[in-house]
């Protein structure tokens, strides 16, 4: 039976065919010389640092791809900010491992964009709530992949229901438009008290407000209707017809509060940057961020050998040998050769994530997005483009 959707099975990942034609040719002109020769190659994005941080994830899945292969790999670990320098290294045969680059780099390339661009909108509003809402922008086959980088960039939550299954986590959000359409303008409130009486106690009553009046107006009707009941409005408005989004959502603060609303959040959401984040988080409570994540680009990795039968080799542009990566105290990300002194109390970031085809490595998604955040705050990933507001 064909697959129902156009995607790749997990077998032919596992297997070696979701792959690249050339590394079939290859593997088949080594068996044809009698050749497997023993390689280390190295995954990277960038030979030297930059000054530019990412987030590497996506370590978990490198793993299960290399269960059972007879090689060692050491990896960053899941969560680590990097600079230049590799994230993965794989040593063995090189036919024991040929055919998996292609599905390497893609486990760890997208993944690895989308953490990053995600860690950009988490700092941008560090003490807001904030949620990922950007599955709707990928394939629905990769959406657990989209939530989890947003979870390991320390977003409070997510929109997918599948993934949550996945995830072991419950989805958030509560209305969209459409349910205000189907009661129709001047309606507003017959959908508000519906919902209230349909949803279960523990979903929060977050009421859409920017349907068919003025954001103001929906905000005070939604307070009004739902009393107590209401724990906060949210703001859709389509860039289009904004304007100045920040005087918006003052004007509805002042409105809720002249009112004795207070303790009604108001949350936005709607084509949310970093940039707009940083605007708005003083005045907003929390914050629905989802096309800045998946519209991130893939971090570019390459996978090069870098040593072949025990001796350093490189093609052009890139570096020889095998190298390790350090993190020093006040930040610094350094690459050395592996079997040279490291900096003086540097700690080496890669760690043994595979020995002859075991996984010897645990993985915990919280684990990883306390390393991620500390990660970030040591080496002052974020730290820049901050704004001042009136």
């Amino acid at each position: 039976m064909s697959q129902p959707f156009t995607t790749v099975p997990p077998d032919a990942i596992l297997e070696g065919t979701a792959t690249d034609a050339y590394f079939d040719r290859t593997r088949t002109t080594l068996e044809h010389a009698g050749k497997d020769p023993h390689v280390v190659a190295e995954v990277t994005a960038d030979q030297f640092p930059t000054g530019e941080f990412e987030v590497c994830t996506g370590i978990e899945d490198v793993a299960t791809l290399f269960e059972g292969r007879p090689v060692d790999i050491d990896a960053l670990p899941d969560g680590q900010l990097f600079d230049g320098g590799p994230v993965l290294r794989i040593e063995g045969a090189y036919r024991a491992f040929a055919e998996l680059e292609t599905a390497l780099l893609g486990l760890l390339s997208q993944p690895s964009g989308f953490a990053t661009a995600a860690l950009e909108a988490r700092l941008a509003a560090p003490d807001a709530q904030v949620l990922s809402f950007g599955a709707r922008h990928v394939h629905p086959s990769i959406a657990t992949i989209v939530e989890r980088a947003a979870l390991l960039a320390g977003f409070d939550g997510f929109s997918h229901v599948a993934a949550g299954e996945q995830l072991e986590r419950t989805a958030g959000g509560t209305m969209p438009h459409a349910l205000m359409f189907c009661f129709g303008e001047g309606n507003q409130a017959a959908a508000w008290e519906a919902f209230d009486e349909a949803v279960p106690a523990e979903t929060p009553r977050i009421a859409l407000v920017d349907t068919f009046w003025d954001e103001k107006s929906e905000s005070l009707l939604a307070a009004e209707t739902l009393g107590d009941e209401l724990d906060g409005v949210r703001i859709d408005t389509t860039g289009s017809r904004r304007g100045d989004f920040r005087h918006i959502i003052r004007e509805v603060r002042w409105e809720l509060d002249a009112r004795g609303y207070e303790e009604v959040d108001i949350f936005c959401s709607g084509g949310l940057d970093p940039e707009v984040l940083r605007n708005l988080r003083d005045v907003a409570d929390g914050f629905g961020v989802g096309s800045h994540i998946t519209n991130r680009d893939p971090v570019d990795f390459s996978l090069d050998i870098v040593e072949l039968a025990n001796e350093p080799i490189s093609k052009r542009g890139k570096l020889s040998g095998v190298k390790d990566v350090y993190r020093t105290p006040a930040g610094g990300h350094h690459v050395t050769l592996a079997d040279r002194q490291g900096p003086e109390d540097g700690d080496s970031l890669l760690e043994p994530l595979i020995r002859d085809g075991e996984i010897i490595r645990e993985f915990d998604l919280e684990r990883a997005s306390e390393r991620c955040l500390a990660d970030a705050e040591r080496v002052g990933f974020g730290s820049a483009g901050e704004t001042s507001r009136p």
